[in-house]
């Protein structure tokens, strides 16, 4: 038993296509949105250390953005309407994947290092400003993804859905000093280029950031 399992597991989410299924211009493996959102994360880190005067734990950080997806290896990237279409379902599928984890670790994992990878495989979407951080930039990068297939031209409204259930998610955490600042400094640059599907997004961001304003 050694780590080479888990070294060769970095190869299965190299082939996992995010949002499958769909017709895409781009096409991200859980392995690139795992390291877009590390970086997204750094990002967001740096910005709610310097605007909102908060310290982040970096190790928790990085562990916590850099493996959030490495469990899909096991099951693959669920589409987010099939996931969360019942609470029942969501349950089961997060009960089959902390159990393939559990297994995982147990099998492949040498003993010393276990209860580390036991913690560094869990959820890390927690209530810690670093696991609402990781909650923010999972759902960023995949705001992106979905602006650079409209931006595209791609019809297919999934898009632009995505786009909405991401900013939704996003606006959830605007007490946090680096949420505040993305929409104000950095979202309205998203719609300075001339480009199909660019009125709707507006419109879409401006309903859902006056929420509760």
């Amino acid at each position: 038993m050694g780590l080479n399992a888990y070294i060769q597991g970095f190869n299965s989410l190299e082939s996992i296509d995010r949002a499958p299924g769909y017709f895409k211009y781009h096409h991200h493996s859980v392995a690139d949105h795992c390291f877009r959102t590390a970086e997204l994360a750094q990002m967001m880190g740096d910005i709610e250390e310097v605007k909102g005067k908060q310290k982040v734990n970096w190790k928790a950080l990085y562990e916590k953005s850099l493996n959030h997806d490495y469990t899909e290896r096991f099951i693959g990237d669920i589409k987010t309407p099939v996931k969360y279409a019942t609470p029942q379902l969501r349950k089961m599928i997060g009960d089959v994947e902390e159990t393939m984890t559990h297994k995982f670790i147990k099998d492949e994992i040498p003993k010393e290092f276990q209860e580390i990878y036991k913690k560094r495989l869990a959820e890390g979407k927690d209530d810690t400003l670093e696991g609402k951080i990781l909650s923010i930039c999972d759902k960023l990068d995949l705001l992106y993804e979905a602006y650079g297939e409209i931006e595209l031209g791609n019809p297919n409204p999934v898009y632009m859905q995505m786009f909405k259930e991401s900013l939704e998610t996003i606006k959830q955490f605007d007490d946090l000093a680096c949420v505040k600042y993305f929409i104000k400094h950095i979202l309205p640059d998203l719609f300075k280029g001339d480009f199909a599907g660019k009125d709707k997004m507006q419109r879409i961001a401006f309903s859902i950031l006056l929420m509760g304003d």
